[in-house]
């Protein structure tokens, strides 16, 4: 069964069809809108300041979404996917974005509308990503600019594509 803690008087808040797989991590000040769906390993833990997320999030496998004490919340809009085993700590990631497998995305910084994270990238602190850019690299540069196909094939098909997967696991879902 999935840890779905609260703590300070705050207790983690699901929207419709949500989806908590059953060793995944949910604690304290965390907001999520409906159809999110938080995986295998993943943590997202509000306990030092809040989390608030959008509609059809995806948090994968190993993912955590952190924060720092008082300072720097993690705010994430809708359709955003969160690749394999990353990091979001502090930050905010607006609406339609890839964030890619391993990547880590510092305080402070701004992943604005249509970008995309590459896999591995590491978003040094106070970064701001323009909007419709790829960022890739240690530490992440611009490197060229998202196609309206890759907006379609990529961000869109991978937030779709989550929702359809969390369906599967509706019989288990620990957020109803």
């Amino acid at each position: 069964m999935a840890i779905i803690l609260p703590l300070l008087g705050k207790t983690p808040q699901f929207g419709k069809n949500c989806f908590i797989a059953q060793n995944a991590t949910i604690v304290g000040d965390v907001v999520m809108g409906d159809e999110c769906s938080i995986w295998f390993n993943a943590v997202v833990r509000g306990d030092v300041h809040y989390i608030k997320m959008g509609n059809k999030v995806n948090v994968q496998d190993g993912a955590i979404i952190h924060c720092t004490y008082l300072k720097n919340p993690a705010n994430i809009g809708n359709n955003v996917s969160i690749g394999h085993n990353a990091i979001v700590h502090g930050c905010t990631v607006h609406d339609d974005v890839l964030i890619g497998m391993g990547s880590i995305i510092m305080d402070r910084c701004e992943v604005q509308t249509n970008s995309i994270i590459a896999a591995g990238a590491v978003v040094l602190e106070g970064t701001v990503v323009e909007a419709g850019s790829i960022y890739a690299g240690i530490p992440a540069k611009k490197i060229k600019e998202v196609s309206p196909d890759m907006i379609r094939d990529e961000i869109n098909r991978i937030a779709n594509s989550y929702v359809k997967y969390s369906s599967w696991f509706s019989e288990f879902n620990a957020a109803k």
